[in-house]
């Protein structure tokens, strides 16, 4: 059980690192946009979700990349509070796409616990690439079964680490590296745990968000977002056994 004042400080460091990530796509003209339990915060409390522990943004794959070059090129331009992780920068982190660490508190995540862990475990803002496919039966048919075999693939047990590139390559090459409203928006293989499929024109053009007394970048809808991420009523608050989170235990450093 994390203590409640641990996991509000927490949230308060990981919201700073939010707005400088904010400041820095605002500053270089990239676009992202809040994602999952941290869009679902923003709708039901105006701010986190008050046991969550993370905090998810997704971005366009050319804003991605173009983020990543950024931070890599020019690591000042992150404070000495943040660490920039990747499999570059880190080269024991076990996924496939980036995160903001903090310097400032820690986090051991239940698949982290009694385990040998080398990468940097601060606290973190997940940054997820997205892609834009034509909306035809074989893209919707293709896509959750591709994400179900890289996480298969990617489980200790069946850890083929050629066949899961391979499988993130393949969704990869579906992106039109065009944001046309007839489109559909995707979540890259880079971060295959949801198999949602949103459209476009629902989600742009983004619109600003109250979270936490600030405002950041959401979809246009909302609604439409969370629906196709949730099979309940997400307005709802759920009962403290069906509430998910990330942490074992947490610590203000």
């Amino acid at each position: 059980m994390i203590d409640d004042k641990v996991l509000r400080d927490a949230q308060l460091i990981m919201l700073d690192m939010l707005k400088e990530f904010d400041a820095l796509c605002q500053a270089h003209n990239l676009q992202y946009w809040l994602d999952s339990g941290t869009l679902l915060g923003a709708v039901r409390h105006q701010g986190f979700i008050p046991w969550d522990d993370d905090i998810d943004i997704s971005m366009p794959q050319e804003d991605y990349d173009a983020f990543a070059k950024l931070i890599r090129d020019n690591p000042s331009l992150l404070s000495h509070d943040i660490f920039f992780q990747d499999t570059q920068s880190d080269k024991s982190f076990p996924f496939d796409y980036m995160k903001l660490r903090s310097n400032k508190a820690k986090i051991v995540e239940f698949h982290e616990h009694n385990q040998e862990v080398d990468y940097h475990q601060g606290v973190f803002v997940d940054i997820f690439p997205m892609l834009s496919i034509r909306e035809n039966k074989l893209s919707a048919w293709y896509y959750p079964k591709a994400l179900g075999l890289i996480r298969y693939f990617s489980a200790k047990k069946y850890d083929i680490k050629l066949l899961r590139k391979f499988l993130v390559w393949s969704l990869d090459i579906l992106h039109q590296k065009d944001w046309s409203m007839d489109n559909k928006i995707i979540y890259s293989g880079k971060m295959p745990d949801v198999a949602s499929i949103f459209d476009s024109k629902e989600v742009f053009p983004l619109e600003k968000i109250a979270f936490e007394g600030y405002e950041f970048f959401a979809p246009k809808n909302p609604t439409h977002y969370l629906e196709n991420i949730y099979s309940f009523d997400f307005m709802e608050i759920p009962p403290k056994e069906k509430r998910v989170i990330h942490a074992h235990s947490m610590e203000v450093l």
